[in-house]
């Protein structure tokens, strides 16, 4: 299950977020049927995406210049697809992804080997960070090449509890409203009580290159 972010995360330092939107629709989410209540609950696997501006690398001959005759090797991270672990009775979901890099240098003189930094961070709730590992993809330039590509893989570990809404909750989105009820028209997901739960048990993993201030920056105004 993976989704495209509209999300920029600055992942160099312990900051997440230049902004914060949504994501696309899927199957799991909760579906609403005209004031009947929620029609089918959401899924408790994580969505899984690359985060806005971290879905590119670029490295430059001098670290002064960033400027198009500057570059030295730039990158690209695509096709991630996932597997979620939801099997029944187990408290933790494993979430495991893989992931295509390619990447393309100006210098092609001689064989290469290029290790890029990428991360692997659990978000609850839209912002909270729950865990974050680094681990390296390597791009192999062959002699006269100037094209190389390589596949990275990552995985999360989820608490299935922490992923669950309440039973509460749950009967609050599911209850049945009748025409003429008090609370026929009160949507469900707009009570407060129902958003914070909904937002407590969201979580995401996010994937993308591990970028220092500088870089991140390049790919933001570039």
């Amino acid at each position: 299950m993976t989704h495209s972010f509209r999300r920029a995360a600055l992942v160099g330092v312990p900051l997440l977020a230049l902004a914060l939107t949504g994501c696309a629709k899927d199957k799991g989410e909760l579906v609403v049927s005209g004031g009947v209540g929620v029609t089918a609950l959401r899924s408790p696997c994580p969505t899984v995406g690359i985060p806005d501006y971290t879905g590119d690398i670029t490295l430059f001959t001098s670290p002064d210049r960033t400027d198009e005759g500057a570059i030295d090797v730039s990158a690209t991270m695509t096709r991630l697809r996932s597997q979620c672990n939801d099997a029944a009775g187990d408290p933790k979901l494993y979430t495991s992804a893989t992931f295509e890099v390619y990447g393309t240098r100006t210098d092609t003189h001689g064989a290469r080997q290029v290790q890029l930094p990428y991360f692997v961070t659990v978000v609850r709730g839209g912002g909270a960070v729950v865990s974050k590992r680094v681990g390296t993809v390597t791009l192999n330039f062959a002699d006269g090449q100037g094209r190389a590509a390589a596949q990275g893989q990552a995985g999360a570990f989820v608490d299935r509890a922490e992923a669950t809404l309440p039973d509460d909750i749950k009967r609050k989105l599911s209850e049945k409203r009748r025409a003429g009820e008090e609370d026929a028209a009160i949507d469900p997901l707009s009570l407060p009580e129902v958003k914070a739960a909904l937002a407590r048990a969201t979580f995401e993993v996010l994937v993308g290159f591990q970028l220092d201030r500088a870089q991140l920056a390049y790919n933001v105004t570039r």
